[in-house]
């Protein structure tokens, strides 16, 4: 059990009973800024620009803006894979409430040719949201990657999630990459993807 901001959550890897919930966490969010993308010859920049009426995004089953489909091996409770006792690259991470409701949860794999922990997706029920369980979870991460020996940790974000954005900014990560494209033809069109990386600590 860990305390995080006077509540007491379980942090563990995933088990088959959890698909379930993750599948259902509600990972919509609302915010009254988005970051405008200005993409040019030369490169590109972020502006943090206002928009009202405030923004309210809610993923579709099969989209997200950070992978939403959990697990790339599809192993979400997070079991070694294979015969031999090899470890699989794939996790996923829980906290779970005092109430035994799930709180949250972040699935990553890890790229051994290049090092890369890839947060595939993280999520935090709104309930559960300013209290530090997305960083704890992120903390988690940090550690597989730490054991896997990565030497960086990367994720994809949509140019609207300001507070991931600023979330993820707090914990450490910088704007590395821009994809204008990858949303074409998705109930995302419009937006544009935005990578950020950190060393891994």
């Amino acid at each position: 059990m860990t305390t995080v901001d006077e509540t007491v959550y379980a942090f563990r890897t995933a088990r088959p009973e959890d698909t379930e919930a993750i599948e259902a966490l509600d990972g919509s969010f609302t915010t009254s800024t988005v970051f405008h993308v200005a993409a040019s010859d030369e490169g590109f920049a972020f502006r943090e620009v206002p928009v009202d009426p405030p923004l309210t995004k809610v993923f579709p089953e099969d989209e997200s803006d950070d992978g939403e489909d959990g697990d790339e091996d599809g192993d979400e409770d997070g079991d070694e894979d294979g015969e031999d006792g090899e470890e699989s690259g794939s996790r996923t991470f829980v906290a779970v409430g005092a109430d035994g409701e799930l709180a949250g949860f972040a699935a990553v794999s890890y790229s051994p040719w290049n090092r890369r922990l890839t947060i595939e997706d993280i999520e935090v029920a709104p309930d559960h949201r300013g209290r530090g369980v997305g960083r704890a979870l992120m903390g988690h991460a940090v550690e597989f990657a730490r054991d896997r020996g990565a030497g960086h940790i990367w994720l994809e974000v949509t140019n609207v999630n300001a507070p991931a954005i600023h979330a993820y900014r707090r914990m450490g990560f910088s704007f590395c990459g821009l994809d204008t494209a990858l949303y074409h033809g998705t109930e995302s069109e419009g937006e544009q993807a935005i990578y950020m990386s950190m060393p891994c600590p």
